[in-house]
């Protein structure tokens, strides 16, 4: 993309993330998912821009919600609540001017497991490693590499069914972007390049299985997963994260 392009990218990227964090004050026991999906499409509309999963390809509602066992797009739910110990991954996704800026990560509900605990942070510690990997000249199997060797060395296994995705004034666009990989593969990093990275992480198996209303993929074991995702452009010496989260 463009220097133009990419300044746009920041700018849904940045509201994106100021949306998850204010999303993240709501989730606590009792709240449903329907109540986060309102109240995303609420704060979206007053600040100007769409909620980009909305009518995309079907789906019914403005952002993901994906629990415990729900490895990733979750429909929100009147009749879905959240529970003490839950963990949830909100996904979101908003167009400003044109442009999609991409984010999720996992929130506790009250108290996690120690077992939940540890894949969340697992998970996120995977995420940054897939980001370091990030410079130009280095391959795409670098990212995938990285975030593989240290989910599986802490006994995790990474979902091969859903990958990163190169993102724009399109929501899911080429270069593809897999979480799992071989050192010195793929297609070479170059500036310019802007993608997604959001690895879905399992405490079992990483095979999935998709659900009847064609979008909610669970895990084939029913065992916990966990996702954090961040939309990045490649810069000439490494890489800028589009969508910095206010706590990073």
């Amino acid at each position: 993309l463009s220097t133009r392009e990419i300044d746009k990218m920041r700018r849904a990227g940045h509201l994106a993330a100021k949306l998850l964090h204010h999303l993240s004050a709501m989730v606590q026991p009792g709240i449903s998912t329907l109540e986060l999906n309102d109240e995303a499409e609420r704060w979206t509309q007053a600040h100007g821009a769409k909620s980009a999963p909305l009518g995309y390809k079907g789906f019914p509602k403005s952002i993901c919600t994906s629990i415990n066992e729900v490895v990733c797009h979750g429909i929100p739910s009147k009749k879905q609540t959240l529970k003490e110990g839950d963990i949830i991954n909100i996904d979101v996704t908003l167009i400003v001017d044109g442009y999609h800026g991409d984010t999720s990560k996992t929130f506790f509900v009250g108290e996690p497991s120690p077992l939940a605990r540890k894949l969340v942070e697992v998970t996120e510690e995977c995420r940054r490693r897939g980001i370091e990997a990030i410079k130009p000249g280095a391959k795409m199997g670098d990212i995938g590499a990285a975030i593989q060797e240290y989910a599986e060395a802490e006994g995790f296994s990474v979902v091969r069914d859903f990958v990163g995705h190169g993102i724009s004034n399109v929501f899911h666009t080429a270069p593809q972007v897999p979480h799992y990989g071989e050192w010195g593969k793929g297609r070479k990093l170059r500036p310019g390049m802007v993608f997604t990275i959001e690895p879905m992480i399992n405490a079992g198996t990483w095979e999935v299985e998709l659900q009847a209303d064609g979008w909610t993929a669970l895990t084939k074991d029913r065992k916990l997963s966990a996702q954090c995702e961040h939309t990045l452009a490649v810069t000439p010496d490494g890489c800028e994260i589009l969508t910095p989260y206010p706590e990073d």
